[in-house]
């Protein structure tokens, strides 16, 4: 017998036909002698559908009234699939977060601090399913909270994690990690099994399989992760430990993935000036603000001239960023703030960057040949990413797949 939490995004949510078929899923689970706790995600396209709510009543909204209403779209979905359940014949109820409770800070992007397993302890003891609504939490002072964008997978991981549960599944709709994005190119291959730092990396960049807490999260907690389509019952991808790529067997790849990421706002501030301290103006009211900022690119002329900064944030921060930077003009003494919304982030990760030397200078090479121009790099020891134009993403993204020999050669296409 395993302990298993099962956790299903919004597409596999999205109407009851489908929520049936999640039954069936979690039914066989339980069917087959398996202790299981169930998270989930609202509708596909319910979250987007709320949060434009938000931003219709006012672009700088309170990030508790916010969570108050993103919150409602995974607590209808939790209790449907819990009344279809029921209908089944099984043991099953939805808990929500602040029903087991699991404590959170923050809001608009909460941070989970404590999850008490002992509610889902009783839920396994007596034979039940709990079916657990993904993305929300509840501080102290009882106010609901939310994860973030695809806060459910952090969820589901958490909660894995608090139960000491044997896996984490996490149920999309495509069928394991890909090498890129089939959509843009049909001859990317699926991984059998993938490390915690390269799908940490790739998720980070936008790879949209998992959510980049999630993965940091099971990392940390050596809690492995199998994604799996909703849709069919073709073997997934395994996210594991080093040590667990080694015993199955598995060679280091040079290069394991290309993703894209188009949730990138560039914004440059134009003629600042040469003094001490100009950086730190920039970047503190951007983090009192909660802003991540990504890739950073300062253009210095010489010295005791006026210079230039670039940065991206995300393209949901970006109107918080200008509120923030417009507040501390004075202390930073720029010119002007340019914004640009039609940029993606393209990178190239694999652990086996470490040992091997040119892998940035392939890509630039061949984005280059190709007649796309780089506006900003950024890498880490197994990444390297580049931001450039939106209109070419499609190509860069061929471009590199076929450079790096990722191209599955069986494949049509």
């Amino acid at each position: 017998m395993a302990r298993i939490v099962m956790k299903f995004g919004g597409t596999s949510m999205a109407g009851i036909e489908r929520i049936r078929h999640v039954a069936g899923l979690v039914k066989r689970e339980a069917e087959s002698g398996n202790q299981v706790a169930v998270v989930v995600s609202a509708m596909a396209g319910e979250t987007d559908r709320l949060i434009q709510f938000c931003r219709e009543a006012s672009s700088l909204y309170d990030p508790r009234e916010y969570d108050v209403v993103v919150a409602s779209g995974e607590q209808v979905t939790s209790g449907l699939l819990a009344i279809t359940l029921q209908g089944m014949g099984l043991n099953a109820k939805s808990y929500m977060g602040w029903q087991l409770p699991i404590r959170t800070s923050g809001h608009a992007a909460a941070l989970i601090e404590t999850i008490d397993a002992g509610v889902l302890e009783r839920v396994f003891d007596e034979g039940g399913i709990a079916v657990i609504p993904g993305f929300q939490g509840v501080t102290d002072e009882g106010d609901v909270t939310t994860l973030g964008r695809g806060g459910s997978d952090t969820s589901a991981v958490a909660l894995a994690a608090a139960v000491k549960a044997d896996r984490c599944d996490i149920y999309t709709d495509v069928d394991g990690v890909y090498t890129t994005d089939p959509r843009i190119v049909p001859r990317a291959r699926k991984l059998p099994i993938i490390t915690f730092e390269e799908m940490l990396e790739l998720a980070s960049v936008g790879a949209k399989v998992l959510q980049t807490r999630s993965v940091g999260l099971a990392m940390r907690e050596r809690m492995p992760i199998k994604v799996l389509s909703s849709f069919d019952d073709r073997p997934g991808t395994m996210v594991v430990g080093d040590e667990e790529l080694e015993r199955y067997g598995m060679e280091r790849q040079l290069v394991t993935g290309i993703a894209y990421d188009k949730n990138e706002a560039r914004i440059t501030l134009t003629g600042l000036p040469d003094r001490p301290g100009t950086v730190a103006a920039i970047f503190s009211p951007l983090a009192e603000a909660n802003v991540n900022v990504d890739m950073i690119v300062q253009n210095v002329k010489r010295a005791g001239e006026k210079s230039d900064l670039t940065f991206t944030v995300p393209t949901a921060s970006l109107a918080h960023s200008v509120e923030a930077l417009q507040k501390a003009r004075e202390a930073i003494g720029f010119d002007e703030i340019v914004t640009d919304t039609n940029v993606v982030k393209v990178s190239a990760v694999g652990v086996g960057m470490r040992s091997n030397a040119g892998i940035a200078a392939q890509m630039f090479q061949a984005l280059a040949d190709r007649g796309i121009n780089i506006i900003a790099i950024t890498t880490s020891e197994i990444k390297v990413s580049v931001l450039i134009p939106e209109e070419y993403t499609e190509l860069a993204v061929r471009v590199l797949h076929t450079s790096y020999g990722l191209d599955d050669t069986g494949a049509a296409g």
